[in-house]
């Protein structure tokens, strides 16, 4: 039988034939209290007591009667409780399932990297026909501002032909400029796109890490 919670108070030890022989009769002996006699009997029925209690029935025994505690205590075994598992807050288990989750899809995608299609990230101007297409794109737009500028000039400086050329050289640079920008903001987002591609095998490393340290 278990030992019961309220007795097993601080130094616990597992009962030997000896001890139970002597409890029995401390249960049965009037010259004990009837609290005393009571724990006797409480202890009797348990695999496992506390030393303590054992001990207090013991100093209140008749000593012409009582055994020696060496011969009292000869077999016994100490007792140890097992502590509590320690547990896991909310969040910690949230982001232990985010991460094993990053770990399993990372798993998959190495598993059919050979069958499914790879999703790569076009580099900017990664073959010559990206490189001809840019240039005569930028050629174009220069010349329709260039177009833009001088037909501008012409109508409001009364065909002045010097007039004309500065507004056609205007209209050429805002061109160029507007061609630069959406430049710019197109590499920005490719980028960003390889970043966010890059971080993910790394999340799956710190996912198998965390559990390994579990």
């Amino acid at each position: 039988m278990a030992t019961n919670d309220s007795n097993r108070v601080g130094l616990v030890i597992s009962t030997t034939e000896s001890i139970r022989v002597f409890l029995s009769g401390a249960s049965q002996d009037p010259n004990l209290s009837h609290h005393l006699r009571h724990t006797s009997a409480d202890l009797l029925s348990q695999s496992e007591l506390s030393y303590e209690h054992l001990r207090s029935v013991w100093m209140a025994s008749d000593p012409s009667i009582r055994p020696e505690l060496t011969q009292l205590f000869s077999g016994t075994r100490f007792v140890f409780s097992s502590p509590k598992p320690r547990q896991k807050s909310e969040e910690l288990k949230s982001r232990l399932k985010k991460l094993q989750d990053l770990a399993e899809r990372k798993a998959y995608q190495e598993l059919v990297k050979d069958i499914a299609p790879k999703k790569e990230v076009e580099e900017p101007f990664s073959s010559y026909k990206d490189q001809l297409g840019f240039g005569l794109h930028v050629v174009v737009t220069m010349f329709t501002g260039y177009l833009v500028g001088y037909a501008a000039f012409r109508a409001l400086f009364n065909h002045s032909p010097a007039m004309n050329a500065a507004g056609g050289i205007l209209g050429l640079v805002v061109a160029m400029l507007v061609e630069t920008f959406l430049f710019i903001i197109r590499s920005s987002n490719l980028d960003a796109s390889k970043t966010r591609s890059s971080q993910t095998p790394k999340s799956a490393f710190s996912a198998s890490s965390l559990k390994k340290n579990q």
